[in-house]
């Protein structure tokens, strides 16, 4: 068991820019989102899905990688797993954020519109499934879990701080074992109700898996990206190690790849069967000014992040680490434009202030809890019976 002074831990406060800039993204962001709703309310609306969509995959992603942690028995992430739990606190604001899209699902979702579904077979005929009560149902539902899966596993971790008790550990691994199963379906599902059914003919198989691969980036992106940043700024613990840094890199360059061979997959199995109800939505992305959008997402999210983490130093440099992982937050954030934007504008991408805005406002929430919850505790799991070994950990 290891003591505070053993591993060298001091709590110290959240520098003030780091504070500040997170109020100041949070302020401009929500006056352009406000804006945009009240000049532009269906565009904004889109917009305020991916922005969902986007707090989702940081949120419930974190959640993710804490319970994967406490299943595998991992010794090196141990040190930063609070990291992740105060990145996973951003699942209380879930709710708050999708209010503006419940309040306009008939702007967003045309299937609805009765008219519509009457004279529709198909979506007739995918009505139980498609309705605004068990879609209002299920997004309850979805956030009612995640909430407490968040409590669950952080109250423990928290208490372990405390007490030092090595039960609140196996509690822990009995709840991951049991959200993993139900991440795996709530977040397929989440996709599947705010981003597949905007287009409701259209269907993909691996769509759910394509969202995770996404997911696990983004959130591994902002933990290692506030690592980084939080080790620079002395406020984690002495002794983090290449052998650290490496760990986060060589997980961001599987999951890039993880990534590209799921999106590659979709694509694959959609054209080779060639069904007009499949075909119709990667057509539309490679007509007119999406194609742009389709190729500049193979880039950003692929080819860029791929090359920049190839080598095995550049996975040990914590200022490549860094930048890379601000530029897959953004590639992230691209590729839910590329998902969601084509139903509100099929004629061709459009990009304005009200995009920036979002985006800003995304950024803004991400930090902005980050410090709330970061100010409130400690940085790292004091009272983990594996924190010694965790930073200590050498490949």
């Amino acid at each position: 068991m290891s003591s505070v002074s053993e591993i060298e831990y001091t709590k110290k406060s959240i520098p003030a820019p780091l504070r500040n800039a997170g109020f100041v993204l949070l302020a401009v962001g929500l006056v352009l989102s406000l804006l945009g709703i009240f000049t532009d309310p269906q565009r904004s609306a889109f917009n305020n899905i991916i922005l969902l969509m986007m707090l989702i995959s940081v949120s419930v992603g974190s959640l993710f990688l804490i319970s994967l942690e406490y299943i595998a028995g991992a010794v090196w992430s141990t040190p930063f797993r609070r990291i992740f739990e105060h990145l996973a606190s951003i699942v209380l604001v879930l709710p708050i954020v999708a209010l503006p899209i419940l309040f306009n699902l008939h702007d967003v979702f045309h299937w609805m519109h009765q008219e519509v579904m009457d004279a529709d077979p198909i979506l007739q005929s995918k009505a139980p499934y498609l309705n605004e009560t068990f879609f209002l149902v299920r997004v309850g539902f979805y956030f009612a879990v995640w909430i407490l899966f968040y409590f669950l596993l952080t109250s423990n971790s928290k208490k372990q701080d405390k007490t030092k008790d090595q039960k609140l550990t196996k509690r822990n691994i009995t709840i991951s074992a049991i959200f993993l199963p139900v991440f795996a379906l709530t977040i397929s599902f989440a996709a599947i109700d705010f981003m597949m059914s905007l287009e409701p003919h259209w269907f993909s198989t691996i769509f759910g898996v394509y969202y995770f691969s996404g997911t696990v980036l983004a959130s591994l992106s902002a933990g290692t990206f506030i690592m980084v940043y939080l080790s620079k700024k002395n406020l984690l613990f002495k002794g983090i190690s290449e052998d650290h840094y490496y760990s986060f890199g060589a997980l961001l360059f599987a999951f890039i790849n993880f990534w590209a061979y799921i999106a590659f997959s979709q694509f694959l199995l959609i054209w080779y069967a060639n069904l007009p109800e499949e075909t119709v939505w990667f057509l539309q992305r490679w007509e007119g000014s999406w194609m742009y959008i389709s190729i500049l997402t193979i880039i950003v999210h692929f080819a860029v992040p791929y090359f920049g983490l190839l080598s095995q130093p550049s996975k040990m440099n914590p200022k490549r680490l860094a930048s890379m992982s601000l530029w897959i937050i953004f590639a992230h954030y691209l590729d839910l434009y590329w998902i969601v934007m084509p139903t509100f504008s099929e004629s061709g991408f459009v990009f304005g202030w009200i995009e920036i805005g979002y985006f800003i406002l995304g950024l803004g929430i991400i930090i902005s809890v980050f410090v709330f919850k970061a100010s409130k505790g400690n940085l790292i799991p004091i009272g983990d019976p594996k924190l010694k070994r965790g930073i200590n950990f050498r490949l």
